[in-house]
């Protein structure tokens, strides 16, 4: 049966920071635009107390939840059970950007690992949570974390990283402003 709550219980705490793999939802203002849902991995999520969580964001092809977040702040995260008791969880809050260089992304850094190509920790006002069953969630067996995202920036080094962010993710694709500064903390 579905539940829903305002903040992060101790025990769903803990079942969001045992799963390998979230979901990241977000969409422009008002009716035109594209949502966006991306999928994290990598360790990269946080729990930093019931009512917020943080992920750290890698360099990735768009920068549709940046360009979201600043435009309305409005995100939904999600995770599901793919091994054990069948759950599907979702976070619903307001999301803040902290780009790799500013004082707020130095002041979370040390909570994540420390992966290259990371260009922001988006941070989550938790505002409601919500619980349900999750019984037609396929059982699955993870193999192992992909590493090529991680390999791809190591290859692009600092400056590599930089210029990619300032010719790939300066703009969502419906035009928003994506990154406004390429700094490097890889």
């Amino acid at each position: 049966m579905a539940e829903r709550f305002s903040s992060l219980s101790p025990d769903l705490a803990q079942w969001w920071r045992e799963q390998p793999v979230f979901f990241v939802a977000t969409a422009p203002s008002g009716d035109a635009g594209h949502v966006n849902l991306s999928p994290k991995g990598l360790d990269t999520l946080r729990v930093l107390a019931g009512d917020r969580v943080a992920y750290l964001d890698l360099t990735g092809s768009g920068v549709e939840t940046i360009a979201h977040l600043r435009d309305n702040g409005r995100i939904t995260l999600m995770a599901c059970a793919f091994n054990g008791n069948p759950r599907i969880s979702r976070i619903y809050g307001r999301g803040v950007v902290h780009v790799a260089g500013s004082p707020e992304f130095d002041e979370l850094a040390p909570e994540f690992p420390d992966l290259p190509g990371r260009r922001s920790i988006v941070e989550v006002a938790v505002e409601r949570v919500t619980t349900s069953c999750g019984y037609a969630v396929p059982l699955m067996d993870l193999v192992d974390d992909r590493d090529r995202l991680v390999d791809w920036a190591k290859n692009k080094g600092d400056d590599g990283i930089a210029a990619y962010w300032e010719n790939k993710n300066a703009l969502s694709i419906d035009g928003l402003p994506g990154l406004d500064r390429p700094e490097v903390d890889a």
